[in-house]
């Protein structure tokens, strides 16, 4: 049984577990409580939240996404399904995250995606 799961971070941890090559084990994460759209909005959420708290200053809140086994353990790259982030520096923490492929982590980490 696969689970996803919402890890937040900022755009310095994505290149830190790009360069790693995984979402390390010890990370926070939130855990859709079951499959529907109204669970995994409401991980997605928590996330988003706990992603702002990682802030200093003005930033990008990040939450990846992943599908895995063991929702505990380190989380390969090839396992993202996708990522959600701010669209600029310093949003308003109360508003959604956009939605980015993972092809578009690279647009995400020089600035370029919006």
């Amino acid at each position: 049984m696969t689970h996803r799961v919402y890890v937040p971070t900022t755009v310095a941890g994505l290149a830190a577990y790009v360069e790693a090559g995984a979402v390390p084990a010890d990370q926070e994460r939130y855990v859709a409580p079951d499959d529907t759209e109204e669970g995994e909005y409401a991980a997605l959420v928590a996330a988003g939240v706990a992603s702002a708290g990682l802030l200093e200053g003005a930033g990008r809140r990040v939450v990846v996404v992943a599908e895995v086994d063991d929702p505990d353990a380190a989380v390969p790259l090839r396992d993202l399904v996708a990522v959600h982030a701010d669209t600029a520096p310093g949003a308003d923490p109360e508003d959604d995250l956009a939605w980015f492929a993972t092809q578009e982590i690279p647009q995400l980490l020089d600035g370029s995606a919006s």
